[in-house]
């Protein structure tokens, strides 16, 4: 009796096939070249290394970092797509600079945003969301007589409030949003007496959000944004 040898039925070559490649597969690079680069020139926007309107010479700056055009290029392209840079035809990259309808724009949504986002925290937030409030504020009061910090821990406070409220799609709105801003306002805080004036309303936003004031909380971080363009535009 004449027998046949077994074919491989469709299925079991697939999933061979399967495990083959998932045994001989690389393994994925912690994070794509472009995107460091891109982290890289991001700082040296904020550090103001790269001043608003410079002209970004790729050339130079795929000399300094040690690496092609072509992950620089890409980087670029994700700090456009932030607006931090302008792409200008024929002309190449630039650090982009912000009109003061830009700063308006930016500033007004950022209020809408964060006061709709502080009325719900003080409806909402547990005992131990408004501490570690708190202690982002004192941190803040420590920090007065320093701009540099106080402006870092001035954005943490703001973060740590939309990670409270816990809308995802706002925190990204806003971050996005707050890179732009670094454009204009990291000097808005340095102007005389802002600081001082800053720290009193996150003081009276602080009493709000304590007291469960809602709409008292979303008119002060209004008020907060509305001043913080007086010192910025």
């Amino acid at each position: 009796m004449t027998t046949h040898a077994q074919q491989p039925t469709l299925a079991s070559s697939a999933i061979g096939d399967s495990r083959a490649t998932t045994a001989t597969a690389p393994p994925l690079g912690r994070q794509a070249l472009y995107m460091d680069v891109a982290e890289r020139l991001r700082q040296q926007i904020f550090a103001r290394d790269l001043e608003p309107g410079a002209w970004i010479d790729e050339q130079k700056l795929a000399v300094a970092y040690g690496i092609s055009r072509t992950p620089l290029r890409e980087a670029l392209k994700v700090l456009a797509a932030e607006g931090l840079v302008t792409m200008k035809l024929r002309r190449g990259a630039y650090v982009t600079e912000m009109s003061r309808q830009d700063v308006v724009q930016v500033y007004d949504l950022l209020g809408l945003l964060e006061s709709d986002a502080a009325a719900r925290v003080a409806a909402s937030a547990t005992p131990s969301d408004l501490a570690g409030l708190a202690a982002l504020h004192a941190e803040l009061t420590s920090a007065q007589g320093d701009p540099e910090p106080f402006f870092a821990i001035n954005e943490r406070f703001h973060l740590r409030l939309l990670e409270i409220d816990g809308n995802r799609w706002r925190q990204q709105l806003v971050l996005d949003l707050r890179k732009v801003m670094k454009l204009n306002r990291h000097h808005s805080l340095f102007k005389r007496g802002r600081l001082r004036e800053s720290l009193a309303e996150h003081e009276a936003l602080m009493d709000a959000l304590a007291a469960r004031d809602a709409e008292g909380a979303r008119r002060l971080m209004l008020a907060h944004f509305a001043n913080g363009l007086q010192a910025a535009a």
